[in-house]
C-alpha cells in the first residue's frame, strides 16, 4: 500500500538503548510493585531519565478449551476486583482457563493444571496461538495464549480452589454465541477476545492439526 511502511521485526537495535540505574521493591503482597529509574537512548539520538512504577506479574497462560465435535467452547465466569472497580455491573467477567508460570514449569503444564483446577477439564491437542503483553506501559505480565481440545460432555458446576479464594462457574457456550458476545460487549477482557477471535480466523487449520493427531473433530 503506497505511503505504508512495513513495521520491521524486532532487530536487536535497542539492545544497548537502556540502562536500568535503579530497581527497588516498593510493595510486596498479593502482588508486587516495583520502582525503577532508567535512561533510554531517544528517536533523536539524546538521551532520557525517566522513573516508572511497574506491576511485577510474569507470565501468564491462558487456555481456550474448545470442543470441535459438539462445536462448543468451555469458559469460566468468575468475581474479578479489576472490573468490579471500573464498572461495577460487569464484576462477573467470562474468561479463558488462566493460571501464572511458576519456576520450573512449562507452558503446557500449567494449562495441564488450571484446565484440570479451574474447569475439570482433561485437555489434549494444546496449540500455542500467540503472545502478548498485557499492558506494557505498566507490567511486565506475558500472556501465552493456547487453544486446547476437550470433550464438554457433563462439564459444568462449581471449581477452583477456595485456599486461594478462587469460586468459578463453568458454562458452555455454542462458539458462535461466544463469537456474538465478543461483538455485544458482554465478553470484553483481552485474553478471552483475542483467542475466540484467534479461533474463528484460524478454526479449519487447528481442525486439520487435530485430525493428525488422531483427535475427533466432528
Amino acid at each position: 500500500m503506497s505511503g505504508t511502511a512495513l513495521i520491521p521485526s524486532f532487530s536487536g537495535e535497542h539492545d544497548d538503548a537502556v540502562t536500568l540505574l535503579k530497581d527497588e521493591l516498593s510493595f510486596k503482597g498479593f502482588f508486587r510493585l516495583r520502582t525503577l529509574t532508567l535512561r533510554h537512548r531517544c528517536f533523536n539520538g539524546e538521551s532520557i531519565t525517566i522513573t516508572r512504577e511497574l506491576f511485577d506479574r510474569g507470565r501468564a497462560v491462558c487456555v481456550l478449551l474448545y470442543d470441535p465435535v459438539r462445536d462448543t467452547v468451555v469458559l469460566i465466569e468468575q468475581f474479578r476486583t479489576g472490573a468490579f472497580m471500573g464498572i461495577k455491573a460487569e464484576a462477573w467477567q467470562y474468561e479463558l482457563v488462566a493460571g501464572m508460570v511458576e519456576e520450573g514449569e512449562s507452558d503446557r503444564e500449567v494449562a495441564r493444571r488450571e484446565a484440570v483446577e479451574e474447569a475439570g477439564a482433561d485437555i489434549q491437542g494444546v496449540m500455542h496461538m500467540l503472545d502478548y503483553f498485557v499492558s506494557p506501559g505498566g507490567t511486565n505480565e506475558r500472556v501465552g495464549l493456547y487453544c486446547a481440545w476437550v470433550d464438554s460432555r457433563g462439564m459444568g458446576g462449581i471449581h477452583g480452589l477456595p485456599e486461594e479464594g478462587e469460586d468459578i462457574r463453568v458454562v458452555t457456550v455454542p462458539l458462535a454465541d461466544a463469537i456474538a458476545a465478543t461483538r455485544n460487549g458482554r465478553i470484553n477482557n483481552a485474553a478471552t477476545l483475542l483467542g475466540l477471535q484467534w479461533l474463528q480466523l484460524h478454526r479449519d487449520d487447528v481442525l486439520a492439526q487435530w485430525q493428525q493427531q488422531g483427535l475427533p473433530i466432528a
